[in-house]
């Protein structure tokens, strides 16, 4: 079923009715010439200008490219609330395969269809897309960031998502076990990328026993060329059953925790990378129920942000990744409330997110 415009009418729903809805403006862009498709979608402006990520993936259908970006946008409000950033959330999608339809003059329409906004969206990388994309279509657009010190950004932002992560997971472990050394616990880490392999690096560092698994074997190669003591496994299935494991790191794309997974899951602590790993509402409420301890995505992989965040204003590494350390103390905040609310985690992240965005609301405009 569509409306008059051809639009699938469940994303018109989700649009202006459902709970996953409430997004403030969404574009969709289209560049004949180019053979640019995309959708960029704010969900929150009340922070300030909506900040985060474009991704460039091969999605199935326009309707599942629209419902991700809404998902993803809305997600990225909750995630600078809780970073403490002043700004909103905004996501964008390209429709199409990175490896054959990316190209300079894409990218460059694509920054032009950004800048149009003025300003009230301002984008940076994500699955898909790097330091190098950012750097064209910063050419057309000045609300861009991530670009590269070349060109008068910050670099890659995967650095300081990693120790984020880890800060998360340091926080879980204090709160589960009563000490946040992960000295000898079995991690496995579910995508080994751009981030997952910096993540890789803190956890050996610490004494960490590792285990991984990526849909490339060229990337656990990587990882295991240089670290033979990182055990691998064939995939993310195995990997959550595998015995002893203490915490699961999931590092790809969204949606690991789902009515298959979690029903199987080995680890007590579910502390990963990846955005919107709940794969629907009730998945949290299943970890909880199984004694497994789950840290909110958005609340640990949020030193990315961070970063991108702070290049609007000069960037300096050291002032980031202080920054990014207090993900340490935000998530164990989130477990006191989760416990005096007698409600999981993540759902007293999204209270805490939603109360600063409520308050930001009500300000009146100066």
């Amino acid at each position: 079923m569509t409306d008059v415009t051809g639009a699938a009418a469940d994303v018109l729903h989700t649009l202006f009715h459902s709970d996953q809805g409430g997004h403030e403006q969404v574009v969709l862009c289209q560049d004949r010439k180019s053979g640019l498709k995309a959708v960029i979608a704010l969900h929150s402006t009340a922070l300030g200008p909506a900040l985060g990520g474009t991704r460039f993936y091969p999605y199935a259908s326009e309707q599942e490219a629209v419902a991700d970006a809404l998902n993803l946008a809305r997600g990225m409000s909750y995630k600078n609330a809780m970073a403490g950033l002043d700004h909103g959330g905004g996501k964008a999608v390209i429709i199409g395969d990175p490896e054959r339809d990316k190209s300079e003059e894409l990218l460059l329409a694509y920054g032009r269809f950004v800048a149009s906004l003025g300003g009230r969206y301002v984008t940076a990388c994500d699955v898909g897309t790097y330091v190098a994309d950012m750097d064209v279509v910063a050419r057309e657009c000045r609300w861009t960031t991530g670009r590269s010190p070349e060109n008068g950004g910050a670099g890659d932002s995967s650095v300081l998502t990693a120790f984020g992560v880890y800060q998360g997971m340091r926080a879980s472990a204090a709160h589960l076990w009563g000490d946040p050394s992960l000295r000898d616990r079995k991690v496995g880490v579910a995508g080994v990328g751009k981030v997952g392999h910096h993540l890789v690096e803190h956890l050996l560092k610490e004494g960490a026993e590792v285990v991984i698994t990526d849909v490339r074997q060229e990337a656990v190669e990587r990882i295991t060329g240089r670290h033979p003591a990182v055990s691998h496994v064939a995939d993310t299935d195995t990997l959550i059953r595998t015995e002893g494991l203490d915490i699961y790191a999931p590092c790809a794309l969204g949606g690991a925790l789902n009515d298959d997974s979690v029903p199987v899951l080995t680890a007590r602590i579910v502390c990963g990378a990846a955005n919107n790993q709940l794969a629907h509402p009730g998945v949290e409420k299943d970890l909880a129920d199984r004694g497994i301890l789950y840290a909110p995505d958005y609340v640990v992989n949020a030193g990315g942000v961070i970063q991108v965040a702070d290049e609007l204003h000069g960037f300096d590494f050291e002032r980031c990744k202080a920054k990014a350390a207090k993900i340490y103390d935000t998530t164990l905040a989130i477990f006191a409330r989760a416990k005096e609310d007698g409600i999981p985690p993540a759902a007293a992240a999204d209270r805490i997110a939603e109360q600063r965005m409520h308050e930001a609301a009500r300000k009146p405009v100066r």
